[in-house]
């Protein structure tokens, strides 16, 4: 197995739906343009509240991808 690296950023995703569906936002959004996503980590999570109601899910994850090498 050969070393590899990895680059671990930060991305949050939004969806007025759930948590579930506003990670699954933020990795297919990031996916279109950071290849070979292999991690997401759930970092944080929060509600938006309007006039008492929810009215958007957040997540914030650590995405790691892997290093391109010319190997």
């Amino acid at each position: 197995m050969a070393d590899t690296v990895y680059r671990v950023t930060e991305v949050i995703g939004t969806s007025t739906e759930s948590w579930e569906a506003a990670a699954r936002n933020a990795v297919e959004t990031a996916a279109k343009t950071v290849r070979d996503i292999r991690i997401a980590e759930l970092v944080r999570s929060d509600l938006v509240i309007e006039n008492g109601r929810v009215s958007a899910f957040r997540v914030r994850l650590e995405i790691s991808f892997k290093f391109e090498t010319s190997d």
